[in-house]
């Protein structure tokens, strides 16, 4: 993948697959409401780049399941990137020209090192990491998962490890607070609320305003842990003008052209709906649409007119096909009921099929490109399955 680009007009080029979108980009971001294959589509979009373009290839997950790890047949998976094991491919019958790497999110690990990169000095740090609201609410604060995320999207993208890095977001409405967290938690540490909060204990003095609520305060949840409170906000405070540089910095890889967004539905209504708020969302930020990868799609079969016409006459007239059928078949009359039965499913097939064909010709947004991933017989558990999936949506 390294030295693929042949100029900075590259990356501009329309694609047509999506082999040609993840040749043109550093970063994939995929997104979708939970259901809908969006996990098992990125990691099988990253399986795919591995083995066809080169270079080294980074999954990420945000979403904090272990369906990643075990499709890609990692034991030990976390903040730190695992390597997809060659032989995985090769048992697979794939030679990969490239390589596989896969992470998820560890929210106190990467908070800990966040901690390390910004405090402004050794004190500060040990301060923080000991104080202990840090320690307790550190994977649970409001935008932390969300904001810890993009912080770590932009240390793996700056350390230049990979080629490409294709991110699994959370189910679509979470993935917009992924978007705005870092804007979101900048904001919250420059806030007037917070600045009123700690400011009794930043001078030691309380004013005639502020008394009678700390006094309840303290009554109810103790001095100790109002002062941890306020110890924890006004040592983050320390970190204000890193968090909003890292902010701007994230903002503008992610209105880079080198990214670009993959949106993951199906066609059932409830989920385009969520992909159609998640497509406006992107068109308003003038965030980079790549593709919509439509899952689990119906063949097209079920829509044509010869074989629905087949399926017409083994319902109406079961028993004169079955008649024609050799003797050994069976008798007349069962023989009749499985013809007329496998009818009646391909018709009924049929409509949900037409159903989708029209959910997907009224798409709000339709970008240039739409992959179609079909319905599999058997659920995707390894690398095989992940690379069968890629095959779908690569060309």
């Amino acid at each position: 993948m390294a030295g693929r680009r042949s100029g900075p007009g590259a990356a501009a080029d329309k694609a047509v697959t999506l082999e040609q979108l993840l040749a043109a980009k550093e970063i994939v971001i995929s997104c979708g409401s939970g259901g809908v294959g969006k996990t098992t589509t990125a990691a099988a979009a990253g399986a795919m780049a591995a083995a066809h373009l080169g270079g080294k290839v980074l999954v990420v997950t945000v979403d904090p399941a272990r369906r990643l790890a075990n499709a890609l047949g990692l034991a030990e998976f976390g903040n730190v990137e695992r390597r997809v094991p060659d032989e995985l491919f090769t048992a697979a019958g794939v030679e990969p020209r490239g390589e596989l790497w896969a992470a998820m999110l560890d929210t106190k690990e990467s908070w800990d090192d966040l901690v390390r990169t910004h405090a402004p000095d050794d004190a500060t740090r040990d301060a923080i990491l000991a104080n202990p609201l840090y320690q307790n609410i550190t994977g649970k604060f409001v935008q932390s998962h969300d904001y810890i995320a993009m912080e770590r999207l932009f240390e793996i993208h700056s350390s230049g490890r990979y080629d490409l890095i294709i991110v699994d977001t959370p189910p679509t409405r979470h993935a917009i607070d992924f978007l705005e967290a870092p804007d979101r938690m900048a904001d919250f540490f420059s806030s007037r609320l917070l600045r009123w909060l700690i400011a009794p204990y930043r001078s030691r003095l309380l004013n005639a305003a502020s008394r009678p609520f700390y006094t309840i305060a303290d009554r109810i949840l103790g001095s100790a842990f109002l002062e941890d409170i306020a110890e924890f906000f006004i040592l983050f405070q320390t970190m204000y003008d890193g968090f909003v540089e890292r902010a701007r910095a994230v903002s503008r890889i992610l209105e880079d052209r080198r990214t670009t967004f993959v949106v993951v539905s199906t066609l059932e209504s409830a989920p385009m709906r969520e992909a159609d708020f998640f497509i406006d969302a992107l068109d308003r930020r003038g965030y980079h649409l790549g593709a919509v990868v439509l899952n689990k799609v119906l063949p097209s079969y079920l829509l044509d007119e010869d074989a629905t016409a087949v399926a017409e006459r083994l319902c109406r007239d079961p028993e004169a096909l079955a008649g024609q059928l050799p003797g050994e078949v069976g008798e007349v009359t069962p023989v009749a009921r499985v013809l007329r039965e496998i009818g009646e499913s391909f018709l009924n097939y049929r409509v949900v099929a037409s159903r989708e064909a029209e959910e997907q010709r009224e798409m709000g947004h339709v970008p240039d490109l739409v992959c179609l991933a079909p319905y599999f017989e058997t659920d995707i558990y390894d690398l095989a399955g992940l690379l069968r999936l890629g095959g779908q949506i690569w060309r």
